[in-house]
């Protein structure tokens, strides 16, 4: 810290302070592009600002530059995004143009400090969404350094992209006199040719600056880390903790074709956001659809369900639910009246979980449905198995034929004629002896 404070004593500070501010660090410099930047106060607010001093005569940039210069100026004039430091003032104080913005408490990403993977990827979510802003303006603008020294990250995780000494306004082929505008091993390979500048060129750097930070490799290094005769940044070995899909959406971003990276800011940050940066399982499932079909009332029925992960050093973890259901009665995410799962909750990358219904609970000849919910800690969190149901019928009840009754009234119905004859003789004779009792009453 002493150390520090000698060096900033020795620094012969400019003098602003006809222009209203007084000097009160130097933040940094580039005396190669003739830009130095302080860290001053508003005399007459007392507020803290940055001024940057575009110095052309002492730097090997043409006079022509500070043409150059005003217009950039006058974009970051129209500017309004919280995470752009807010042009306030510019003056020439006769040894260069001077550009004042709002002063941010917040340290470059060259600065070093730890961060967790999880806070890498909001950094990254918005880095891109400033650049999504910069990139859908009429014309686009362009930042053309994207490097760990112009991104500011506070104790808030506020994001603040600085320095647009190198951008351009619109696309097209790049002028000669700025083709190297940039910083090597952030500059998109694209800027060192005389080729169509397009949204994918601030990708390169960003996904630089990432490799820097996730690997703890020093700005200053990143040409460690790139094969000269490929423009590869070969990082992958550094990064084994890291999720696949992540690495692959960075190995975007640093293609040195810009074809091959995502077109835009806007499409680099729609792939991103959905990943995981820490590499997590992926559940793979030997069935995502069961049918079960009783054949006894009552019958209890068992299905196995394998459930595995394939991705090396992570563990599997799950528990299994059943979707609410407006034909089910209340029940707890732990248990259901008809399906249970043996085992309900494992840690494990290769399981076999067995399904169960209890059709004893269940109408007979019906049709059940209902839907599984597998929630785990993969990078898909919720795996959906579908289930059917179809119950036996009710049993038929089989009564026995009377054979002893039916052969016996077979056997009389062959006797039938006889009877009624005999039957109708006797009648005649009941008949006559009952008339001749009544004659012989009327006799007597």
């Amino acid at each position: 810290m002493q150390t520090g404070r000698y060096q900033q004593n020795l620094i012969k500070l400019p003098n602003f302070e006809s222009f209203g501010y007084q000097v009160k660090q130097q933040l940094g410099h580039n005396y190669q592009g003739g830009r130095v930047t302080y860290q001053a106060i508003n005399l007459a607010t007392n507020i803290a600002v940055v001024i940057k001093q575009f110095r052309f005569a002492t730097s090997n940039s043409d006079w022509s530059d500070c043409k150059a210069v005003e217009r950039e100026i006058q974009v970051l004039r129209s500017l309004n995004h919280l995470g752009i430091p807010r042009y306030l003032d510019s003056f020439d104080p006769g040894e260069g143009i001077c550009l004042v913005q709002e002063y941010k408490h917040a340290q470059p990403l060259s600065t070093p400090r730890s961060f967790a993977s999880e806070e890498i990827k909001e950094i990254a979510v918005k880095i891109l969404e400033i650049l999504v802003y910069l990139q859908e303006r009429i014309p686009p603008v362009f930042h053309r350094d994207l490097k760990p020294e112009n991104i500011l990250v506070d104790d808030e995780l506020n994001v603040y992209l600085v320095d647009f000494g190198f951008a351009k306004i619109g696309g097209g082929s790049i002028a000669a006199s700025s083709i190297h505008a940039g910083t090597f091993g952030f500059m998109a390979p694209e800027q060192l040719y005389d080729r169509e500048l397009t949204k994918a060129a601030d990708l390169y750097g960003l996904g630089a600056t990432l490799i820097c930070l996730l690997t703890q490799t020093k700005s200053t290094r990143i040409g460690e880390l790139i094969n000269l005769a490929t423009n590869q940044i070969n990082f992958q070995h550094l990064v084994s903790q890291l999720s696949f899909r992540f690495i692959e959406w960075l190995e975007n971003l640093v293609q040195p074709d810009p074809e091959k990276r995502f077109p835009s800011a806007e499409a680099a940050l729609a792939a991103l956001q959905p990943l995981y940066v820490i590499r997590t399982p992926e559940v793979e499932l030997s069935a995502t659809s069961l049918e079960f079909e009783s054949q006894h009332i009552g019958e209890k029925l068992t299905k196995t369900v394998t459930i595995t992960n394939s991705i090396p050093e992570t563990l599997l973890e799950g528990n299994w639910q059943v979707a609410p259901h407006s034909s089910d009665p209340p029940h707890t995410p732990d248990y259901h009246f008809w399906i249970s799962f043996h085992p309900r909750q494992f840690r494990s990358n290769s399981i076999q979980c067995k399904i169960q219904i209890d059709t004893s609970k269940l109408k007979a000849d019906k049709v059940y449905r209902r839907v599984l919910l597998l929630h785990t800690n993969a990078t898909k969190s919720t795996q959906i198995v579908t289930l059917k149901v179809k119950t036996a019928p009710l049993p038929i009840a089989k009564k026995k034929l009377p054979w002893f009754w039916l052969s016996m009234l077979l056997l009389f119905s062959g006797f039938a004629p006889y009877e009624i004859k005999l039957f109708s003789l006797v009648m005649e004779k009941v008949i006559e002896t009952i008339n001749n009792i009544w004659l012989w009453q009327v006799g007597f």
